[in-house]
Order: C-alpha cells, then sequence, then structure tokens
C-alpha cells in the first residue's frame, strides 16, 4: 500500500485548506513542474501528472490564471492509476514572483509562487549588476515573499568588500549571504533562512550557480549544472522551474536563468528609499526631478550624495512601471489593484499573516 504523505509537508496550511470547504469532491496537490500542457504535482500518494480542466481553461483571461510551480491546485483523483489527473482550480496565492515574460508585451509570467523566501542570486564575476539587482529587489519587495541576496562565487571576486559595501548600500534593509560553492563558503550561513515547510526560490540570471548551490543542499548532484562561458555568460542549465524537498524539510523553487526581467509590478520605494526620501523634500510633491527649482534630489547628485547611476534606474523603473507623474497614493492604489483585486482581498491576506505572526 502506497505512505501516506502529510500535505503540510509540501506546505499545505490553514491558509489554503480554508479554501477548500465547499470542494469536498477534489483533492489539494502542490504544483511541482510544468512541461508545455502537463503539469507534475505532488499529493498525499506522491507524484503524479495532470492537465487543466476544459472549464479553467474557458474561464481564463490571463497567463496568470494557469497553475504555475508552487500554486496549489484542486484536481479529480488522488493518483493517476487511471490517466492523468484534471486540475480544475487555483487555489489563491499567498505570494508570487512575477514578470513580463520574455518576448511578449505586458504579458505577465508568474515565476515562483506561494513562497515564504527568494534568494535572489548574484555572481561575483564580470556578470555581477547592480542595476538588475535592483529590478530583482522591486519585484522581490513586491511579491509578498522576503527576499535574501546571495551572493555566489566568491572565489572568483578580488574585491569582496568592495563589492559587500556596494552590494549594501542598494539592498541595506535586506540580509546578504556570501558563497562560494567551490570551498563550500557560507552554504552553513543559509541554514537560518531555511526552515521546515517553507517554500524557498532561487532566481538570478543564468549561469550564477542557482542550481550547484541547491545540489549542495540536496547533498548530491540532482539538479544539471554547467560551466559558465569564458565571458561569464552563463548557460541555461536548468530549463523549466521545478520544486523539490530538501533533506531537511525545506521546499525549494529552482528557476531558469533570466538575463533580461522585465517588470510586472514591483515597489520601488522600498529599495529607492534613499531617493524617496530625498524626494519627500522637493518643493513639488510631482516633482520629475529634473530642472524643477526646489529639488533636493538634483541637489544630492551635485553634492555626490546620490549617484547618477542610481537616480538614472529609479527613473527608468518608474517609468517602466507607469508610476511617473502619480501621487504616493495613487501608486499605491495601483499596487493593491494589481496584486490582490481589491483593497478587501488586501485585508483578508493581512489579517491572516497577522493571526499567524501571532500564534
Amino acid at each position: 500500500m502506497t505512505e501516506y504523505i502529510d500535505l503540510a509537508v509540501y506546505g499545505f496550511d490553514d491558509y489554503f485548506s480554508k479554501q477548500i470547504s465547499d470542494d469536498k469532491e477534489l483533492y489539494a496537490v502542490r504544483v511541482a513542474s510544468q512541461h508545455h500542457d502537463i503539469y507534475q504535482v505532488l499529493g498525499k500518494y506522491g507524484e503524479m501528472r495532470a492537465q487543466v480542466s476544459g472549464r479553467l481553461i474557458h474561464l481564463a483571461t490571463a497567463v496568470t490564471d494557469y497553475p504555475a510551480v508552487g500554486d496549489w491546485v484542486l484536481v479529480d483523483r488522488e493518483n493517476d492509476n487511471h490517466g492523468d489527473a484534471i486540475i480544475h482550480r487555483v487555489l489563491s496565492r499567498r505570494s508570487m514572483f512575477t514578470r513580463i515574460a520574455a518576448g511578449t508585451v505586458n504579458q505577465s509570467q508568474i515565476v515562483a509562487a506561494n513562497i515564504d523566501e527568494l534568494f535572489i542570486c548574484m555572481s561575483l564575476n564580470q556578470d555581477y549588476n547592480l542595476r538588475r539587482l535592483e529590478r530583482y529587489l522591486s519585484i522581490a519587495w513586491n511579491s509578498g515573499a522576503k527576499p535574501i541576496v546571495i551572493l555566489t562565487k566568491s572565489d572568483l571576486c578580488n574585491d569582496l568588500p568592495d563589492k559587500l559595501r556596494e552590494v549594501q548600500s542598494i539592498a541595506s534593509s535586506v540580509d546578504i549571504v556570501v558563497t562560494s560553492c567551490i570551498h563550500t563558503n557560507g552554504i552553513h550561513d543559509l541554514a537560518p533562512y531555511l526552515t521546515p515547510r517553507h517554500t524557498v526560490a532561487f532566481i538570478g540570471s543564468s549561469g550564477v550557480g542557482k542550481s550547484t548551490l541547491i545540489n549542495r543542499l540536496l547533498g548530491s548532484d540532482v539538479l544539471h549544472t554547467m560551466k559558465t562561458r569564458k565571458d561569464d555568460k552563463g548557460r541555461h542549465a536548468t530549463t523549466h522551474r521545478q520544486l523539490l524537498l530538501l533533506p531537511n524539510g525545506v521546499i525549494v523553487i529552482d528557476t531558469p536563468g533570466m538575463r533580461e526581467i522585465h517588470l510586472d509590478t514591483a515597489d520601488i520605494a522600498q529599495v529607492f528609499t534613499d531617493i524617496e526620501n530625498l524626494a519627500a523634500g522637493c518643493k513639488y510633491h510631482d516633482c520629475n526631478h529634473g530642472t524643477e527649482p526646489g529639488c533636493k534630489v538634483r541637489e544630492a547628485l551635485e553634492t555626490g550624495e546620490l549617484s547618477t547611476q542610481r537616480l538614472d534606474s529609479y527613473l527608468k523603473l518608474q517609468k517602466e512601471l507607469g508610476y511617473q507623474g502619480l501621487s504616493s497614493r495613487q501608486v499605491e492604489e495601483k499596487k493593491i489593484r494589481h496584486m490582490f483585486g481589491s483593497k478587501g482581498q488586501m485585508k483578508q491576506a493581512m489579517d491572516y499573516v497577522k493571526r499567524k505572526k501571532d500564534l
């Protein structure tokens, strides 16, 4: 007889169980991977194949209405002994990391769903890029998950203290862990962020060592890895997102490298607090930080307190998200509509988080 698996091992809790009281003939499973139209899901009797129902396809109005890796979904059976399971419903997500899909125009793509921590991996070789890190952090802060910056390949870095200061200057409110899979430096420093039944997603560019790092945590070379090219540009070793269970009970999601990451929604203010604080002192509340008189941001540029690259990045991300010219209240309302649909739905999610913290 097949051994029963407690769904809590895969991260199932009250947040999800309360959503299925009216679906007693359906079964909760978690999406572990996707290959075109076929999903691999994890349920109380292990792994099985699944497909989306015709009704779900008919009702879907966007790609984000379909299941993504990390999602909890409801299927019509507990095993696939008699064919693929059919996915009838995607449960409401607690968090999700999204971006504009490569090669599309404003088409959102869910990179990982229902994640507790986001490991933003950046290598300390020639692929090191602070502006790209700002993009990742902006999305991460808006995802509902906690971001942690993982600096990889420290054995290839000759100026680690300088690099660390640069990263800290743009990620002052984020924990930073320095690692090297060659010398296993820093691997043990990840332990405080690896909580059993929590889901951690590894994101970053190709070749930064995400799969290698996960293999170290797994204790064996489960994931395929490839050497970087001579110019330090990464090769796509991971070709699809997949969910795995570490020996210590932590759930991890490995994702393909993303060299281009176009913003779908983001929390710019959390990443650029220095500029936001300066902007609060500008003479005009809708200052574009150009030629307006009394602009504190331009003054900071002139004194060297703020770098041109940092401001250009801030303005570029604002423009990309369509936030330029909006008040802080309008920006917040736009983010709420995108993430939750309404303020009421946002309040429900916040109430759940508060109750969980009080336990």
